[in-house]
């Protein structure tokens, strides 16, 4: 099933929709009579070696002067993006990913930075949230501090696992102590929030080398941690091909592990978030949680609902008002698009009204636990129960294991449920609940 970083989610969208759509909505965007800010994702799709496990748009390669072409499109297309929105739109929301934006040299991510800030309204406050994506391996002292001198105050690194044998198998080799030096370095150069991202399910990942894993990221307390089910879909992700089946965890033993992290995170005083996010009390995610704010959007789960989200380099998705769109997937496609002036939009999706609802309901339980289906019916004019018999009879299996309790008044998720929310999400996807079988094996397995 899907992880729900969007509704509709991505394999619904068209490419009936395109630039032309893209466009009049932006510019619509506009025309509150309160400024809305905005978000923008960078995509850095380049890597110097092939993680087994990834499943990101990623090009593998170690010629460097591949980034400086790629950065001279770029800015094409942020020139042509920042048209489109009025420069009273303040950037309180960006966030650099790849593949590795530390690929870059530090004078290209400082050329980069100058250009976006030349082209948008950048933030230079504390209420700004930017962050990056490093692999520890690419990053020493003098880059931490170069890289904080841009303006990131959030930095996000890949550890996945500490066990050598693990990474062995996924072919990342990073050892404990360069990561941890990259942590307490990320600290003195005055990064706000430090972020660990882990994946549970790797081959011959156990239940005692994961849980020593996560003892070590604890004592080095990083504000947030992701946890993510690694999803095995060699048919689609070519660099899996290279994991043996015979490696890979069962089911039972991916769920222990799952458990394991649950626990060892909330009682260390992570707040469980869902899903795969754990945050520190004080941080934004658990604030957000608490008061009602927390969303998910391409990124995870996210904090500052209400932004347009601007997505630039390749493969990058965007959303403005009630309109996704997604650049060319392909680096040809996307850099032909620029090189003619245009942007580089493959597909997309608007909402329909229905959408706007299931959406509504689905974000609900993703990043509340629960839904008031009173409120619910207020805000879109409809009776719940008979909105939605069908998925109420549908969730009557997952109230019996215990996932999830249907009250008159409000679907609550359990604490149980809470790890499996995506199976509850499903009763109310209306657009995979159309697909066959086979439409079906996009997606990940939920456990």
């Amino acid at each position: 099933g899907p992880r729900y970083t969007s509704y509709p989610t991505a394999p619904q969208f068209s490419e009936a929709v395109g630039e032309g759509d893209y466009l009049k909505a932006a510019r619509a965007s506009n025309d509150d009579p309160i400024p809305r800010p905005l978000s923008i994702y960078v995509h850095v799709p380049f890597c110097a070696a092939p993680c087994f496990y990834c499943g990101c748009t990623r090009i593998i390669t170690r010629d460097r002067t591949a980034g400086a072409r790629y950065l001279n499109r770029l800015q094409r297309e942020i020139e042509l993006q920042a048209r489109l929105f009025d420069r009273d739109r303040s950037v309180d929301q960006l966030h650099f990913g790849g593949g590795t934006p530390t690929f870059l040299s530090d004078a290209e991510l400082a050329d980069l930075m100058r250009f976006i800030d030349h082209s948008f309204s950048l933030r230079g406050d504390a209420l700004r949230e930017y962050s990056i994506e490093v692999d520890p391996r690419t990053v020493d002292e003098a880059r931490l501090a170069a890289i904080a001198g841009l303006g990131f105050n959030r930095i996000s690194l890949g550890v996945q696992d500490f066990d050598p044998d693990v990474q062995k198998a996924v072919n990342r080799i990073q050892p404990q102590e360069d990561v941890l030096a990259v942590m307490s370095g990320a600290r003195r150069h005055g990064f706000r929030s430090v972020s660990v991202d882990l994946i549970y399910g790797l081959p011959r990942q156990t239940e005692a080398g994961f849980a020593r894993t996560l003892e070590q990221v604890i004592a080095a307390r990083p504000d947030r941690v992701a946890a993510y089910s690694y999803a095995h879909l060699p048919q689609t992700f070519k660099a899996q091909t290279q994991i043996k089946t015979e490696d890979l965890c069962p089911p039972e033993v991916k769920l222990a592990l799952l458990g394991i992290t649950v626990e060892k995170l909330t009682a260390a005083g992570y707040v469980y978030i869902g899903m795969d996010h754990f945050a520190l009390p004080d941080d934004e995610l658990s604030i957000a949680l608490a008061d009602g704010s927390l969303q998910r959007n391409f990124q995870g789960y996210s904090t500052r609902a209400g932004l347009d989200l601007i997505g630039l380099g390749m493969s990058a998705i965007g959303q403005v008002c009630d309109l996704y769109v997604q650049n060319h997937r392909l680096l040809e496609d996307w850099a032909a698009a620029l090189d003619s002036g245009r942007l580089p939009i493959w597909r997309g999706y608007r909402l329909t009204h229905e959408d706007r609802i299931r959406r509504a309901v689905i974000r609900a339980l993703m990043c509340r636990g629960e839904l008031d289906l009173r409120k619910l019916g207020e805000r879109f004019d409809l009776d719940f129960r008979a909105h939605f018999t069908a998925e109420l009879e549908s969730l009557a299996p997952l109230a019996e294991d215990g996932l999830v309790e249907i009250e008159p008044e409000r679907i609550r998720v359990t604490p149980l449920g809470r790890l499996l929310v995506r199976a509850i999400a499903m009763r109310f996807d209306a657009h995979l609940n159309q697909e066959s079988g086979a439409g079906a094996r996009r997606f990940s397995r939920v456990v």
